[in-house]
């Protein structure tokens, strides 16, 4: 188990609790924010998106997410039973970044083989988790920016779970770099199938800090367990395990 640490919030006096490896937090009294190293006042923008749902409706919301899709079995409504609904909610930057890829590679789907060149040029507001540690479906999850709001510690549910961030913007925007050009690796082979070269031009805009509510549902189905993830603000799924049929697999 991990050892939470306290410091003093430089603006309110209030403690402020925090585990190993977090490195931004927030005080939960004032909503100052700070550098945990430092005690440096956080400077960048910090938002947050509200949650839009308590427990018993985010259960409904996944109630009726299991009525829908032909791969789910039909009895999935009336047969799980919910075993866990927690709230979290999880911190994230929000880097801008234009890219201008270009690449050179082979085109062998023809005889003789050619040589093609090729340029993507992209606009992300690209999301990383800021939790070294743990695993989230990113790419899955459309982050409702034009809802956020400056960051209020007085409007998170009482019953909610908010964690810090374990990396600083430079982190964030460095694992943003190398995730795009994985990606963009991934589109040009979508033009060529073997990559000579290809070269990336970034540039990057003031990243956004924010908290955003995220809904983790548990519930059992013929005595397995499966995990959904839920977006507190819109409701909709952004992952849900679905239990094995004779028309689908998990």
């Amino acid at each position: 188990m991990s050892v939470i640490q306290e410091i003093r919030c430089s603006n309110c006096g209030a403690p402020i609790t925090f585990n190993p490896g977090e490195i931004i937090a927030t005080c939960r009294y004032c909503g100052f924010t700070c550098v945990i190293e430092t005690g440096k006042a956080f400077t960048l923008e910090h938002s947050m998106i509200l949650n839009e749902y308590d427990p018993t409706q985010a259960e409904g919301l996944v109630r009726n997410w299991m009525k829908s899709g032909f791969l789910k079995p039909g009895d999935l409504p009336k047969s799980s039973k919910i075993l866990e609904k927690s709230l979290v909610y999880l911190p994230f930057w929000v880097v801008p970044v234009t890219v201008v890829s270009k690449y050179k590679g082979v085109f062998e789907r023809l005889v003789p083989p050619v040589v093609k060149e090729g340029k993507i040029e992209k606009k992300y507001d690209w999301l990383v988790l800021a939790r070294k540690a743990a695993e989230f479906p990113t790419r899955e999850y459309d982050v409702p920016l034009e809802g956020k709001i400056p960051y209020d510690f007085r409007k998170i549910d009482r019953f909610a779970k908010v964690l810090n961030s374990e990396m600083d913007e430079l982190e964030a925007v460095e694992i943003a770099k190398q995730q795009i050009e994985a990606h963009h690796q991934f589109l040009a082979k979508q033009d060529v199938d073997k990559i000579i070269e290809i070269k990336n031009d970034f540039s990057t805009g003031d990243s956004v800090y924010i908290h955003a509510p995220i809904w983790f549902i548990a519930y059992e189905y013929k005595g397995e367990r499966y995990n959904v993830i839920l977006d507190g603000a819109t409701g909709a799924v952004i992952k849900g395990d679905i239990p094995a049929t004779k028309f689908g697999l998990l």
